[in-house]
This record gives structure tokens, sequence and C-alpha cells, in this order.
């Protein structure tokens, strides 16, 4: 009979196959709710123009047409056809601000008359302040 030490030496363990579980579940929700936004990494090719010196301040709003003709709204897709739509989103993220400036990057395969059409829903909201984007060309051997 052993006196004094009757205490019997457990192993503690730790559960951890629920914390995985809900690790796994936690990282799924994560996983299938994030958007994935594709269209900030869309290439859009500028036309060419002159580097000469401008005033670079970043624009407080853009407009980008891609080369099939879509229209983007700082970072949203204008969903649907026509200038109303684009009219619609232009609004919505401009808000009542019509002295912003208004930058319109447009692809250099785009349609002429894509960029035509957004400059006519800038015109009738109002926006009076606005450039095209482009890229300087190289200079030449007599520059």
């Amino acid at each position: 009979m052993r006196i004094g030490n009757d205490r019997r030496q457990d192993d503690f363990e730790i559960n951890v196959i629920s914390l995985i579980d809900v690790l796994l579940t936690l990282l799924m929700f994560f996983v299938l709710t994030t958007t994935f936004v594709q269209h900030t990494r869309m290439q859009v090719t500028l036309p060419k123009a002159s580097a000469d010196e401008r005033d670079m301040q970043a624009p407080a709003l853009t407009i980008v047409v891609d080369s099939e003709g879509h229209y983007y709204v700082g970072t949203d897709e204008v969903l649907g056809q026509g200038i109303e739509p684009l009219k619609q989103a232009i609004a919505n993220i401009a808000g009542d601000d019509r002295e912003r400036q208004v930058t319109i990057r447009a692809d250099a395969m785009t349609p002429h008359q894509n960029v035509v059409t957004a400059m006519d829903a800038l015109g009738q909201l109002g926006f009076t302040k606005l450039s095209i984007a482009t890229t300087p060309t190289q200079a030449g051997p007599g520059k």
C-alpha cells in the first residue's frame, strides 16, 4: 500500500480537431466570399502624344474605355449599353461635384464613337474639366 503519493499522473491532451474544423470553415468562408477585382489589372494601350511638361495632378474621376468598348467609372464597370447607364454610373460616383477633373483613359484601339459617347455623357452631366490620358512618344532626332 502506498501512502502519500496516491496521485495518478494523467497526461493532459488538447483536442485540436474542433479548432481545425473552425479554421477550415472560416478559410472556406473568406475564399468563397472574396470578390476578385479583375478590371483593376486591365491592360489599356493608351494613344501617343508629345511629352511636354504638364500639370500632373491626380485626377479625381477616371473613366476607362477598353478596346471592346466597355466602360469603367473609377473601379466600377458600367453595366448596360448606351449613354444612360454610363451617365447614371458617373452621377453615382461623382455626386453633385461637377467641378472635378475627369480623365478619360481610352484604349488606342477602341472605336472613336466610344470616346465620344463618354465625352457626351460627361457634357450632359455638366462636367467641363476633361482630359484624355496618353502616353508620351519617343523623342525623334529633331527634338
